[in-house]
């Protein structure tokens, strides 16, 4: 393979220019094929990743083991919502039949002397090159994580380690519609060309005086603190 740094492509600019995540709703029921899932995978693991650490691992869901999985999602879910009825039980055990494949993208921060943020940022780009390389296939996604993805019974029993995080639950099929856009910031709202007395523009909806509340569940391990 070809390594790349700086070629022009003025289709991946048009694709990149139109990409939408696809609704669940609008996900229909043909799955990409293990060999397509393969290269989906390479693709997400070709992201930044300073020190080489690879702080990221992949864990799919596909057929029947989207359904085994629905026993954990309904035990865990029980820890949320102890008075929760059969009826919800049974709509969160179904929550991988939302799509007809399920990837996992794992955060796991290394012990090194590179910075843990890196390692997380790493994580969220194998989220998004993960994307990418589906609906470069012609797949619908949605990266998701929803409270099993904070939830410690959930990440246990899956296997996840102590200190191991779920960066997204990718759901990928078929796009029985194409997506609508949705509004995106101006660029003057977001963008500061910068000079020594410029004010950044932080988006309209940023509050300084707002806590930004600390994520449920997410705690670093104590070696690589």
């Amino acid at each position: 393979m070809t390594c790349i740094s700086g070629k022009i492509s003025p289709d991946v600019i048009t694709y990149l220019q139109g990409r939408r995540s696809c609704s669940l709703s609008q996900m229909g029921d043909t799955a990409p094929s293990d060999d397509e899932i393969k290269a989906m995978i390479e693709i997400a693991s070709r992201v930044p990743d300073h020190g080489r650490l690879f702080p990221w691992y992949f864990v799919v869901f596909k057929g029947e083991a989207r359904a085994q999985a629905g026993d954990i999602l309904k035990e865990a879910y029980l820890e949320e919502e102890p008075e929760a009825s059969a009826a919800k039980l049974a709509l969160e055990a179904e929550r991988f039949l939302r799509a007809p494949l399920v990837i996992m993208v794992v955060s796991r921060l290394r012990p090194t002397k590179k910075t843990i943020w890196e390692q997380i940022l790493s994580s969220g780009a194998a989220c998004y090159n993960l994307c990418l390389a589906a609906n470069a296939m012609g797949y619908g996604t949605n990266w998701l994580s929803e409270w099993m993805s904070y939830n410690d019974t959930f990440k246990q029993k899956i296997g996840l380690a102590p200190g191991e995080h779920i960066a997204g639950m990718i759901y990928i099929g078929n796009a029985m519609e194409q997506p609508e856009e949705r509004p995106r910031p101006a660029q003057n709202e977001i963008v500061t060309y910068w000079t020594p007395d410029a004010a950044l523009q932080r988006g309209t909806t940023y509050d300084p005086e707002k806590p930004v509340p600390y994520v449920k569940g997410f705690t670093f391990p104590d070696e690589v603190v």
